[in-house]
């Protein structure tokens, strides 16, 4: 297989030594009249004979890997037992190119081990498979046991069973309910053919040659085709992840609402991105959707649009320039004001100690000009070198652009990358002490992150607060189909921190003018039902718009299948009570194979 796929394939399967879980050693073999594979598999996630050599297992080759470091074969007892809690297929890891072919009837000789894709740190479930195997091919050509049908009817409605709490939350020695979760449904099938037809995708086609679909059409549908991530109890259980055995350039490229149609079958794997997956020796043929990229509408004189945009990791070296600049006039109709994320600086990833992002901005603010828009001035602080996170050497921040044709930017001297920005009270209106200015730079909670950016601007005459946020990373949580449940979301602390921290400087400004027009906005990496959005809002300090959207329509961000919520623009009181609030997920991004970037940017629109 090519090499951009190698690497992260690779990661799936390697030695098994290097993240077993704690194995049974059993010191005789178990022998082939009394071993089955579902044997092997038992009734639980990790099989009773891990760590026992066992011996001449029987079954019929359903899938064979040759490439990266997981290379192996799937095989399948074409005979199964009565209990629908025991999987019928098992991976037998070989390191080396397997000498089998589907079809082929085969008996297999090793030591059962227990994977963890990953490691164990992720909490990540394990893999049953058959290491240091000796192999031999009893017949070809052999029927291939029937491919489990997956779909709407057999994947139950509750997504996981509550962890064991003696066991540290862990579901793995509790035993298979697979017609009441769907994660035991999945794993009493692991390593078993298995087909879906007829799949809508929902997530589109990503460089690593794997896409997500849904056998639940309806389960929380969005109008263009994809499952809303609504809250932690809704965790959409149709959907899965499809890989391929067969080449990447036969690989459908699909977005977000296309199907495959037919049938598309092979064994179900467990990996670290993303669980549970059918790898495909069969795809169904793609059939297109017809999804376009969504365009909000131009702004009103009286209007002030202000949005946000994750621009991921921008810097001159990219090519993206006229796409995100088309993006700002066209899709976005150039918003009086526009929320960066992710702008690196001049030499991007290069770890040489610049910090300035004055090209970077200039290059964008160009292309936009070039592209119809207007002649963007911008406002940003340059962090401390290698102190805000991201990629190495990128020093991204938060940039203000605004329009100066529209809107004026007071600039109030004092604020550099280490100085905290305060709020004062002149005349009876709030004022910033430095404009643009950091929140609390030195605060614990923005530790290897991005500091808040503050702002004050004028647009016909009302002063409005703009705060660009770029929150704690969702890194280092465990997955959804974590052996944990529900799964430990540990990067909520740092964030949490941070939202204290944000609603406090709001809080000052409501407290120094408590009608004051105040915007909080960015990547905030978490969801609007979330308690770090909670921790946002506060009493009421403020309130995140996109609540005003239909349940539906609240995505900016698809995640293994899954359309959530990662950037916001939460607003004062009196913003909130302007009825002519508008606000707008503009998909451009989130739901395409070729985006320029994984987030959609988010627009609101008010009257001051």
């Amino acid at each position: 297989m090519p090499s951009k796929r190698t690497a992260r394939i690779g990661a799936l399967t390697v030695a098994a030594v290097c993240s077993t879980i704690s194995a049974v050693v059993l010191t005789t073999p178990a022998h082939a009249d009394t071993v089955h594979i579902h044997d092997i598999q038992g009734t639980t996630r990790t099989s009773p004979l891990a760590g026992a050599k066992v011996t001449d297992v029987a079954g019929i080759v359903t899938g064979v890997r040759t490439y990266g470091s997981s290379k192996g074969f799937w095989f399948q007892d074409p005979t199964p037992d009565a209990d629908p809690a025991t999987s019928e297929g098992v991976f037998v890891f070989t390191s080396s190119a397997p000498k089998v072919a589907v079809g082929d009837s085969v008996t297999v000789t090793g030591t059962i081990s227990e994977y963890v894709p990953g490691g164990v740190s992720t909490g990540n479930q394990s893999v049953t498979e058959v290491t240091k195997p000796t192999v031999t091919v009893v017949s070809n050509g052999n029927a291939v046991p029937a491919a489990t049908v997956v779909d709407a009817r057999s994947v139950p409605n509750t997504y996981a069973p509550a962890g064991d709490t003696a066991a540290g939350g862990s579901v793995n020695a509790l035993t298979l309910e697979p017609a009441n979760y769907a994660l035991d449904y999945y794993e009493s099938l692991e390593g078993m053919n298995v087909q879906v037809a007829d799949a809508r995708v929902v997530t589109a086609t990503d460089p690593y040659t794997e896409l997500w679909v849904t056998v639940k059409p309806r389960e929380h549908a969005t109008h263009r085709g994809g499952t809303v991530y609504g809250s932690y109890t809704s965790q959409n259980t149709g959907r899965i992840q499809i890989q391929s055995l067969g080449a990447t350039a036969d690989f459908p490229t699909a977005n977000v609402g296309d199907k495959l149609t037919g049938t598309t079958a092979g064994p179900l794997d467990y990996n670290q991105f993303g669980g549970y997956t059918l790898v495909a020796n069969q795809l169904g043929a793609l059939e297109k959707g017809g999804l376009e990229r969504e365009t909000t509408r131009k702004q009103a004189r009286g209007e002030l649009a202000v949005a946000t945009y994750n621009v991921e990791n921008l810097d001159p070296g990219d090519g993206t320039f006229a796409a995100h600049a088309s993006a700002i006039v066209n899709n976005l109709k150039s918003p009086d004001i526009v929320s960066l994320e992710e702008i690196q600086d001049n030499n991007g990833a290069t770890d040489d100690g610049t910090v300035s992002a004055d090209q970077t901005v200039r290059k964008l603010i160009d292309a936009i000009v070039a592209a119809g828009g207007p002649a963007y001035d911008w406002r940003s602080i340059d962090p401390v070198n290698d102190q805000d996170g991201g990629e190495p050497g990128g020093n991204i921040r938060q940039v203000f652009l605004f329009n100066p044709e529209r809107v004026s930017f007071t600039d109030r001297a004092g604020g550099d990358s280490t100085t905290a920005v305060g709020v004062t009270k002149v005349h009876g209106k709030a004022r910033l002490t430095a404009s643009p200015g950091r929140i609390d730079p030195a605060n614990e909670a923005w530790k290897s992150s991005r500091k808040p950016l503050a702002g004050e601007f004028v647009f016909r005459g009302h002063t409005v607060f703009v705060i660009a946020n770029h929150l704690n990373s969702k890194g280092g949580d465990q997955g959804l189909t974590s052996q944990y449940q529900p799964p430990t979301r540990s990067s909520e602390v740092q964030r949490h921190a941070q939202a204290t921290a944000v609603n406090a400087f709001v809080d000052e400004i409501l407290k120094s003018q408590k009608n004051a027009d105040v915007i909080t906005l960015g990547d905030i990496n978490d969801f609007e039902f979330s308690d770090t959005a909670k921790i946002l809002e506060g009493d009421g300090e403020l309130w995140s718009a996109i609540k005003s959207l239909p349940k539906s329509e609240r995505y900016t961000y698809d995640y293994q299948g899954n359309a959530q919520v990662l950037d916001q623009i939460l607003v004062s009181p009196s913003i909130r009570k302007d009825c002519g609030l508008e606000y707008d997920s503009v998909h451009i991004n989130s739901e395409f194979s070729d985006q320029i970037s994984d987030h959609d940017p988010q627009v609101l629109r008010f009257r001051p």
